[in-house]
C-alpha cells in the first residue's frame, strides 16, 4: 500500500488543464462523470514505454500503436516499428490481474539488446526477437505468464532469459531452434527461483529477482520457498462454476518465505547457495546484484526493518561477510536500491533527517574480506533526495531527483563523488527523468498542478524541446484550488489545497469535502498535475468544497514528519485533518460546519472509516478499498509501521476500524472490487457484519473481479457516478 490509487488513467487525466482565461461570452463547458471516464483521453494519452537503446541513439515510445523513435540528435521522430507489424506480435488477452500488475509495477512490454539493432517483445508472455535491419521478428518463445515474466538479455546479447513455471529459463540465441534450457526450474508451485512474489513487489518495490553476471556466464536469482506462508482466495464468480486463485499472502505475525540467493550456470546444473545470516521465515532480502565477475552482494533487512545490511559474498564458497549496516529506532526509509561497483557504494539514507545521498568506498582487490567506509554523505539540507537515476562511477556523477528549493516541487539534480551539485531542470513544478545510458541526454516529464505533462527530450546544460505535449481544453474553464498551510497543535506546518465553487456568498451555503490518503510513504499536496483535479472540480461544479491535506505520518517531509506513523495509525492523521478542516471553516463562514463529507481509497479508504468512527462531524464519507482490521493486510507494509501483533496488541485493536464500526456516523458507501489481490475483499464484509451487528445501515459496491484499482471506462464511470450519488444525497440538503 505505498500509494493511493494514482496509476495512469488516460481517460481520468485526459480532461484537466486550466485555462488561463476564459473569453467572457464564452460559456464554459461543463464536467460530466461519463464525459471524464467514458470516452477515451480528451487531451491525448501521454507516450508509454519510453526506452533508451544502449548506445543512447535511440529514444522509442510507444504511441497510437506504434513505436516511435526520436533521434536524440534532431529530436525528429519517425516510426520504427508500424503498427501491422506490432500486430503481428501481440499473443493471448491478458487477465483482469495481469493488466493491472503490468500498468501498477511498470513491466516493460519491450526491451533493447545490448547491440542496439534488435528489440524484444514482451505480449503477456509471448517473446519475439525484432531485427530493425530487416523489419522480421522471430518467436523465441513463451514464458506462460501474463505478467511477472521478466525477460531480459544477457549482457553480451547471446541469451535471454525469463521466469517459465516459477523457475529461471535461458534460450540461447545462437543455437538452432533456440531451444529453452530451465537453469533452475522451480521444484513445485510454492518455490518461486527468480520469480518476484506479490508482497515483495508491492511493499518492497522490487522489480526483478534474478542477474546475470557482467560476463554473461552465470545468473544469480533469489529463491523463494512460499510452503508455510497462508493462502488468500480470490474467488471469481462470473463464471457459471466458480473459480478461485489462491494467492501467497504473509499477514501480520505469519511467517514469511524463506529466502536464499543462488548463482547457477547460464546452461544450468548445480546451484551455488550463499550463506547469509537471515532468520528464514523473518527477514527479508530486497535487493542483491553483482559486485564483478566473481563477487555477489547482497541487501539483508530484519523482519521489524530496524536493521539493513549489505554483504559480499564468493558464490563458489557461498561465505558472506558484512561489509555495511544501518539501523533505526523506528524503523527505515523504505527505499532499498543501492547500487555496488568498481570500489563504490551509493545508497539513500534519512540517518540526519532526511533522505540524502551517501558515498561508501571498498577495496576493489579484496571483496572476499574488505568493509565499506562512509566516503561522503553527498547532500545535506532540509530536504529530500528521491529516485535516482543514475550513477555513474567513471565520471563519479549520479543524477536523481529532489524537493530542495520547496516541499512541493521536484526538480532533477547532478551531484559528483566530491559533493557538488547542480540543477539539471527548471520551472517550478514536478520533474521527472529518464536518463540515457551515456547520461548526456535525459525525458524530462514536467507538469504543474494545474498544468498537464509535457515531455521533453533535453541535454544536459543545454535547452530542452517538447517532443509531446496535452492537448488544450481550455473549454472547461477550470479553475485552480487555493494553496494552503496550516500548524498542527504540535506546531507543524501542514501543507492542503482548497477547491471553492464559484459564486459562494451566503453563510453555511456550501458543504466541504474532505479527500486525503493520509498514509505512509505517499505525499500527494504537490505542484504537479493529479489525476484527481478533474473529479474535484466536477465536485465543486456540484456545489461542494473539496479538501485536500498532508498529515504527519505521510512522506516527503523527512524522517521525524513519517515516523509519526509509528504505532499511530490513526491518531495523529485524524488530529491533523481536523486542525486543517477548522482552519477552511474558520476563514470561509460560507462552509458549512453542519455538512461535512469525508472520501478516500485505500489507506484513505480506511482513514474514511477511522474518522467516521471516531468523530462526530462527518454526516456522509466514501471508503474505496479500505484495510478494516490491520491483521488483514500484509507481513511487511503493516508490521514496518505497527510492529507485530504479538507485540502491539493495542494498537491492532484500536487503529482497526472494524472495531469501531458500532460507532460509526454519517452515511457510509463501502466499495471494493472482488479480484482486489492488494487489500482483499475480506476487508470490507467483515466491517459489513459489524455494521449489521449493530443495525446500522450502509451502503455498498461491488465491482466483479475488478483489482485494487477498480479501472476500465465502465466501472470508472459506475463507481464515481456513485460516489457523487452518495454526497449529493446524504451530504447536499441542508440540516433541518
Amino acid at each position: 500500500m505505498k500509494h493511493p490509487d494514482t496509476r495512469t488513467l488516460a481517460a481520468f487525466a485526459a480532461v484537466l488543464l486550466l485555462a488561463s482565461v476564459m473569453p467572457a461570452q464564452q460559456k464554459a463547458k461543463p464536467l460530466t462523470v461519463e464525459g471524464i471516464f467514458a470516452h477515451g483521453a480528451v487531451m491525448g494519452a501521454p507516450p508509454s514505454g519510453l526506452a533508451w537503446s544502449p548506445d543512447g541513439q535511440h529514444l522509442t515510445y510507444l504511441d497510437g500503436g506504434e513505436l516511435i523513435d526520436l533521434d536524440p540528435g534532431s529530436k525528429k521522430p519517425h516510426i520504427l516499428v508500424s503498427r501491422a507489424k506490432l500486430a503481428t506480435l501481440t499473443g493471448g488477452k491478458a487477465s483482469e490481474q495481469d493488466r493491472d500488475h503490468r500498468e501498477r509495477y511498470g513491466m516493460a512490454s519491450y526491451i533493447w539488446a545490448p547491440d542496439s539493432r534488435h528489440l524484444m517483445f514482451d505480449s503477456n508472455g509471448s517473446l519475439w526477437i525484432y531485427d530493425l535491419g530487416n523489419g522480421t521478428g522471430v518467436d523465441i518463445g513463451y514464458a506462460g505468464e501474463g505478467s511477472g515474466d521478466d525477460p531480459k538479455f544477457s549482457p553480451n546479447g547471446e541469451y535471454v532469459s525469463f521466469i517459465r513455471n516459477h523457475g529461471l529459463a535461458v534460450v540461447p540465441l545462437g543455437e538452432a531452434g533456440t531451444p529453452t534450457v530451465m537453469a533452475a526450474p522451480a521444484p513445485g508451485p510454492a518455490t518461486l527461483n527468480g520469480e518476484v512474489d506479490w508482497v515483495y513487489e508491492e511493499e518492497l518495490d522490487t522489480k526483478s529477482n534474478y542477474f546475470w553476471s557482467p560476463d554473461s556466464k552465470n545468473l544469480a536469482f533469489l529463491q523463494m520457498v512460499e510452503e508455510s506462508v497462508p493462502e488468500y482466495p480470490i474467488t471469481d464468480w462470473i463464471p457459471t462454476h466458480a473459480t478461485v486463485n489462491k494467492q501467497r499472502y504473509p499477514q501480520p505475525g505469519d511467517l514469511n518465505p524463506d529466502v536464499r540467493v543462488g548463482v547457477v550456470s547460464a546452461k544450468g546444473g548445480r546451484v551455488f547457495w550463499v550463506h547469509v545470516p537471515i532468520e528464514q521465515g523473518q527477514d527479508y532480502i530486497p535487493r542483491f546484484g553483482w559486485v564483478d565477475r566473481k563477487t555477489l552482494w547482497v541487501e539483508t533487512l530484519s523482519r521489524d526493518q530496524k536493521h539493513r545490511k549489505i554483504y559480499f559474498a564468493d558464490p563458489g564458497t557461498g561465505v558472506a561477510h558484512s561489509v555495511l549496516e544501518i539501523s533505526d529506532e523506528k524503523f527505515l526509509n523504505e527505499n532499498f536500491d543501492v547500487y555496488v561497483a568498481h570500489g563504490c557504494i551509493v545508497l539513500t539514507d534519512w540517518a540526519d533527517g532526511h533522505n540524502h545521498l551517501y558515498l561508501y568506498k571498498y577495496n576493489e582487490g579484496k571483496t572476499d574480506s574488505t568493509s565499506a567506509a562512509l566516503e561522503k554523505q553527498l547532500t545535506k539540507g532540509d530536504f529530500e533526495v528521491g529516485e535516482v537515476y543514475r550513477v555513474d562511477p567513471e565520471h563519479k556523477e549520479i543524477e536523481y531527483a529532489s524537493n530542495e528549493g520547496s516541499a512541493l516541487d521536484q526538480q532533477v539534480w547532478q551531484a559528483t563523488f566530491d559533493g557538488e551539485r547542480k540543477q539539471l531542470t527548471t520551472g517550478a513544478g514536478n520533474h521527472d527523468a529518464d536518463f540515457a545510458p551515456t547520461g548526456s541526454r535525459f525525458t524530462d516529464k514536467y507538469s504543474s498542478r494545474m498544468e498537464p505533462p509535457v515531455l521533453d527530450l533535453c541535454a544536459v546544460g543545454s535547452k530542452c524541446a517538447t517532443f509531446w505535449a496535452s492537448h488544450s481544453i481550455d473549454a472547461y474553464g477550470l479553475h485552480g484550488p487555493e494553496q494552503l498551510e496550516v500548524k498542527a497543535h504540535d506546531g507543524t506546518t501542514l501543507y492542503g489545497t482548497l477547491l471553492l465553487p464559484e459564486n459562494m456568498s451566503a453563510a453555511a451555503s456550501v458543504p466541504l469535502i474532505v479527500n486525503p490518503y493520509g498514509g505512509p510513504a505517499v505525499q500527494t499536496v504537490l505542484n504537479r498535475w493529479s489525476d484527481a483535479l478533474l473529479f474535484d472540480e466536477l465536485l465543486a461544479q456540484h456545489g461542494f468544497a473539496v479538501l485536500h491535506a498532508d498529515n504527519r505520518g505521510m512522506a516527503g517531509r523527512g524522517r521525524e514528519f513519517a515516523q509519526a506513523a509509528y504505532h499511530n495509525f490513526g491518531a495523529v492523521q485524524l488530529e491533523d485533518q481536523l486542525a486543517v478542516v477548522d482552519a477552511v471553516l474558520a476563514k470561509y463562514p460560507q462552509l458549512d460546519a453542519k455538512r461535512l463529507g469525508w472520501w478516500g481509497w485505500s489507506w484513505g479508504g480506511t482513514f474514511t472509516l477511522y474518522s467516521l468512527t471516531h468523530s462526530d462531524r462527518f454526516r456522509a464519507g466514501v471508503a474505496v478499498a479500505p484495510v478494516t482490521d490491520w491483521r488483514n493486510y500484509d507481513s511487511i507494509y503493516t508490521e514496518r509501521y505497527m510492529s507485530r501483533p504479538s507485540d502491539f496488541p493495542e494498537g491492532y485493536k484500536d487503529f482497526s476500524v472494524v472495531n469501531s464500526a458500532a460507532n460509526l456516523k454519517g452515511r457510509i458507501l463501502l466499495a471494493h472490487g472482488t479480484g482486489d489481490d492488494n487489500v482483499h475483499i475480506e476487508n470490507t464484509v467483515q466491517f459489513v457484519q459489524k455494521l449489521i451487528e449493530a443495525q446500522i445501515p450502509y451502503d455498498l459496491q461491488i465491482y466483479p473481479r475488478k483489482t485494487h484499482s477498480i479501472s476500465g471506462p465502465d466501472v470508472r464511470t459506475h463507481l464515481f457516478t456513485r460516489i457523487l450519488a452518495q454526497f449529493e444525497q446524504y451530504l447536499k440538503p441542508p440540516v433541518q
